[in-house]
């Protein structure tokens, strides 16, 4: 079921990179109108870009399916794979509750789509478009547990432990930068320069990023007084994994965009966020997000009595 969910996930986004790299030759031949807002450079550059992230996932999804790929180096391979389900965890439940409240947005106000949602974009490019990233995400969803738990048992054997001090420190950034958008979402005006700029996709966004920093937090923290061995080390794995994905990959995307517009300051860009609150919880996000993950990989696993402990991730 892994490998046939790996071959669907990279088949699924196959139609994207066609999509992209006809917009890309389109537009350098004439043939193809440039992105609202953009210029003809900025445009083949982005697209390009997503171009490479898009093939970067569908090797990995291969990767996850073919017997070469269970002698791929491990650390570029985990942190793509852990990477991308950062990623799609936060942006398919944003799809598709975003489809069901509102409108296509245009607007760039927190899908951070890079160009996929252009007003001149017929309705069959932007469906398949939501057919990869949805088919990507469901297919890493199946094959990457199934994958890791052929090539690394280990690290689902035992039970959980308790994480080191570093580790207590990242669930503390963690939790606190998941609150502060969980504020943000549930209506809170504290810290935005620009409230009215807060749309509802916005809030989603903040309230999809905020669970999964609190998930996270709670999958590394473990009761002081539990009893030993109670948790089974796969479960906070697995959340563990979803969760400081979540935090590292989309303040990454989104911390060097909040950057620009602080050095920059385009006229026809406004976040609503105070540009220095909104680095630090970036910053502080992919810090934690880290942070976390290493102690996840790192933390050693209790087991009973007898038998000999797994070795770390």
């Amino acid at each position: 079921m892994g490998r046939l969910a790996a071959y669907g996930g990279s088949a699924a986004m196959a139609p994207y990179v066609v999509i992209k790299v006809s917009w890309v030759a389109g537009s350098l031949l004439g043939l193809a109108p440039v992105g609202a807002g953009f210029g003809l450079a900025e445009w083949v550059v982005l697209n390009t870009v997503t171009v490479g992230m898009a093939v970067i996932g569908i090797t990995l999804g291969l990767a996850l399916a073919r017997p070469w790929g269970m002698r791929l180096p491990g650390v570029p391979l985990l942190f793509c794979a852990w990477v991308g389900a950062g990623f799609l965890v936060s942006m398919l439940p944003y799809a598709v509750a975003d489809s069901l409240l509102s409108e296509p947005d245009t607007s760039g106000s927190g899908s951070g789509s890079g160009g996929d949602s252009d007003p001149r974009m017929p309705g069959w490019e932007a469906a398949l478009i939501q057919f990869g990233f949805i088919g990507m995400g469901l297919g890493l969803t199946l094959a990457l547990p199934a994958y890791l738990r052929r090539r690394w048992p280990e690290a689902f054997t035992g039970r959980a432990g308790a994480p080191s001090p570093p580790g207590r420190a990242a669930v503390a950034l963690g939790a606190a930068v998941g609150l502060v958008w969980l504020y943000w979402a549930a209506g809170g005006t504290a810290g935005l320069a620009h409230p009215d700029e807060a749309r509802t996709t916005w809030r989603l966004l903040c309230a999809i990023c905020g669970t999964w920093a609190l998930v996270a937090a709670s999958a590394v923290a473990r009761p002081r007084r539990e009893r030993p061995g109670r948790l089974p080390r796969w479960l906070p794995t697995v959340l563990g994994w979803l969760g400081s994905g979540s935090l590292f990959a989309w303040s990454g995307w989104k911390l060097p965009l909040t950057l620009y517009v602080a050095i920059a300051s385009p006229p026809d860009v406004v976040l609503p966020e105070r540009l220095g609150l909104a680095i630090t919880l970036h910053l502080c996000a992919v810090l934690a997000g880290g942070t976390l993950m290493w102690t996840l990989t790192h933390t050693p696993s209790r087991t009973r009595p007898g038998v000999a402990p797994a070795p770390p991730a």
